[in-house]
């Protein structure tokens, strides 16, 4: 009988050990050099679109860095979407150079300003090839209009840039998710990339062809826009390019309570478009053989693996105990899961120390405390998504920014 409990057991932990051998295969690809797009001449005109809500403190370094780039500014034009402000994030954004494309139906999403950008200057301004989407907060690198250049005239219609940090060593909290970014940009965006498979929009710094808008649309319904348009763009065939030379730098929370929101927000966006998505990821999948589908349907199960594993882990811990007051038995199990535990949380420093010195970072450029409270970070999103099965959140909140500093201060 115990015995069979063990199998058992094993048996159901399967699946999760498979789905974490996935991750890791995909990982290792990661330690490839990053790709590099062929050199090209300056050719499309791009507009840079901002969507931004009570953005007063920051907007004016955004669109300073937006017009420092080393692209001819007669192929390019900064817009300013300000939406629900009780500031006067336009005033500064028109003072520092940025067109103004007012919205005139309600806003409740990044996703419905942007739909409502594109409606507009299809219908009034239809001359740009290409748009690059930035949060308010972002600081931008001068060659990132030259990189997404070269990956328009390399044929590629969708591309995400590298996401930086401007504030890692801030707070504990923003020195993590520093980390956690550095970690996607080569573990999942590089590595999946590499494979032939499609990288992920991370919310700012992506471009987008005008022709691949105007051809399929540009509708999102859920919180996390920038995933769902992914998943919308794998359906139809499209692959969204990895440039890592197009670099932004993102403004982190520095509380705790800020990144659970902003973690709350993005958990519940991914739960709503597995649910809008996963049937047609999966028959993708099988009838047209794409293997992006099906990785996009992996990538949208996380929170469900997250949970259903902490669950399994939690029972069979109780299970285990309870066999061995009753048998004496003490199974290799509990002596494996309590050694993993402990490695875990090693693993998780020299973890982080390898992503920094992967990614050129130095450690005096980072919180400290955030290279010991990383697997805490990562660790809390199991709370998150339970929350978030139980309770989801309806409505997006924005992340108050403070750090107000020139592209010039971090190019030092």
């Amino acid at each position: 009988m115990v015995s069979q409990i063990f199998t058992l057991l094993f048996i159901l932990g399967l699946p999760f050990m498979m789905y974490g051998l996935y991750y890791l295969l995909i990982g290792l690809f990661g330690y490839a050099k990053h790709n590099r797009f062929q050199q090209a001449a300056p050719k499309h005109r791009i507009a840079a679109v901002v969507a931004a809500r009570n953005e007063a403190a920051v907007i004016g370094h955004l669109v300073e860095s937006l017009k420092q780039q080393d692209y001819p500014t007669e192929l390019m034009d900064v817009y300013v979407i300000p939406n629900n402000c009780t500031d006067d994030t336009e005033e500064v954004a028109r003072a520092h150079g940025a067109k103004i494309m007012t919205c005139t139906a309600e806003v409740k999403s990044k996703g419905a300003a942007l739909a409502q950008f594109f409606k507009y200057i299809f219908a009034n301004n239809d001359r740009y090839d290409a748009f690059c989407i930035f949060d308010a907060d972002n600081l931008v690198d001068k060659n990132f209009f030259s990189a997404m250049n070269n990956v328009l005239c390399s044929g590629e219609k969708i591309a995400q840039g590298y996401r930086d940090s401007k504030n890692p060593d801030d707070s504990w909290i923003s020195g993590c998710q520093s980390v956690f970014y550095w970690t996607l940009n080569r573990f999942l965006n590089l590595a999946r990339y590499r494979l032939g498979l499609s990288a992920a929009l991370n919310g700012t710094g992506f471009m987008v062809s005008a022709d691949l808008i105007k051809q399929e649309g540009f509708e999102t319904f859920t919180l996390t826009e920038d995933i769902e348009f992914t998943t919308q763009c794998v359906l139809k065939g499209y692959r969204v390019a990895w440039v890592p030379e197009a670099k932004t730098f993102d403004e982190h929370p520095l509380r705790f309570d800020q990144s659970w929101s902003q973690r709350k927000r993005w958990s519940t966006g991914t739960i709503q478009c597995f649910g809008l998505y996963h049937r047609d990821l999966l028959n993708n999948f099988f009838e047209n053989k794409n293997f992006c589908a099906l990785d996009m349907l992996l990538f949208l199960i996380a929170p469900f693996i997250q949970v259903l594993t902490c669950i399994y882990t939690i029972s069979s811990f109780i299970i285990l105990g309870m066999l061995y007051i009753s048998t004496g038995i003490w199974s290799d199990a509990l002596t494996f899961a309590i050694f993993f535990a402990i490695c875990g949380l090693v693993f998780s420093v020299v973890f982080s120390l390898m992503v920094l010195w992967m990614e050129g970072k130095k450690v005096k450029e980072i919180n400290r405390q955030s290279i010991f409270s990383f697997w805490l970070y990562l660790m809390s999103w199991i709370p998150i998504n339970f929350l978030c099965f139980i309770k989801p959140i309806d409505v997006w909140e924005p992340i108050e920014h403070t750090k107000s500093i020139k592209i010039s201060q971090i190019a030092e």
